[in-house]
């Protein structure tokens, strides 16, 4: 099984959670639209079928191994950048 870029999961989580809180604040169909989409991307990437098994293995997947320096847990910076997370405009 391919395994996704720790700096991109990490990314994809951070932009699921940040999505969550706009979507319960706003609740427009645009965030709820952008939610859906980086929760199917955040389940494909780790190979789940619902958010909190996406979140779970992802989770497992950023720990860092005790083999691993804390310093490698950083994201590279030749990973591929997505999209920043804005609220959309009214």
């Amino acid at each position: 099984m391919l395994m996704t870029d720790p700096a991109i999961l990490r990314n994809l989580v951070e932009q699921y959670e940040t999505l969550k809180v706009l979507h319960m604040e706003q609740g427009s169909a645009g965030t709820r639209r952008r939610l859906e989409d980086i929760t199917y991307t955040l389940c494909v990437s780790t190979g789940t079928r619902t958010p909190a098994e996406a979140l779970s293995v992802a989770e497992q997947r950023l720990k860092p191994s005790p083999a691993a320096p804390a310093a490698s847990a950083a994201p590279s910076e030749a990973a591929m950048p997505l999209a920043p997370v804005t609220a959309p405009r009214s």
